[in-house]
């Protein structure tokens, strides 16, 4: 599997991400303009738009149906048999979201929460295994869960994805942390998509020129340099510079 082109992902793998909008026009201007994605709609995403770079599908905008939902980036994990990832979410704890969901020819997702009611998303690929490109400015780079308990999200999480978190060949590119690291303690347990970047710095004066703003100046990781900003809808998500 190539670093920047992947084709396949193992089970516990972040594999895409998607953006719940009020307004996925607006969206497509700030993002094609951060992060020089260019955008298409596909019939298989009903009124979804699919974001690429240089040709290769990196995300999804998605208008959300009910104003009562939250304007979030969700992160999808491998999920060869979500039947048993469900399961296991259940046995563990957590819960499932909405129900599994065909997309089209491209895949079947489930929304899930964990037990502190952190949501993530399962994506079963059919025509489309995830991500065209990965780990270079531009496209994913990483997943954090900020939690208030870390041991019990190890056990869960390590209960769900133990090979891609702690196999022989984990990769997982998922992190765990205390809320408390960057945010204030009353936030609730939430995942974050981080979106690699070439400097940070640069990238939050062009957030703010934008109409977005910075929620977290830039701190250092065991991942390389963060920052977490929100978009022009609220949507939040961090950049690495790594």
């Amino acid at each position: 599997m190539a670093e920047n082109r992947a084709s396949v992902y193992t089970e516990g793998v972040p594999c895409w991400v998607d953006a719940q909008l009020p307004d996925v026009e607006a969206g497509k201007r700030f993002y094609g303009a951060l992060f020089g994605w260019s955008f298409e709609q596909e019939e298989a995403y009903g009124s979804s738009v699919l974001a690429r770079l240089d040709d290769e599908p990196v995300a999804a905008l998605t208008p959300k149906t009910d104003g009562r939902m939250p304007t979030v980036w969700t992160v999808y994990f491998a999920a060869p048999d979500p039947e048993a990832l469900v399961r296991r979410i259940r046995a563990g704890g957590g819960q499932i979201v909405a129900p599994t969901a065909t997309v089209g020819g491209l895949g079947t997702a489930v929304l899930a929460a964990d037990p502190e009611g952190a949501v993530f998303g399962l994506w079963q690929p059919a025509g489309r295994a995830g991500f065209g490109r990965r780990h270079e400015p531009g496209t994913f780079g990483w997943a954090q869960l900020y939690t208030r308990d870390i041991e019990a999200a190890n056990t869960f999480y390590g209960g769900l994805f133990h090979d891609a978190l702690f196999g022989p060949e984990a990769r997982p590119d998922f992190g765990r942390a205390p809320v408390s690291d960057a945010f204030p303690a009353q936030m609730p347990p939430h995942f974050l998509v981080h979106f690699r970047v070439t400097e940070v710095r640069a990238t939050l004066d062009a957030v703010a020129g934008l109409g977005g703003r910075v929620q977290v100046p830039p701190f250092e990781t065991s991942y390389g340099t963060v920052a977490v900003v929100v978009d022009n809808q609220g949507a939040a998500f961090a950049v690495l510079e790594r």
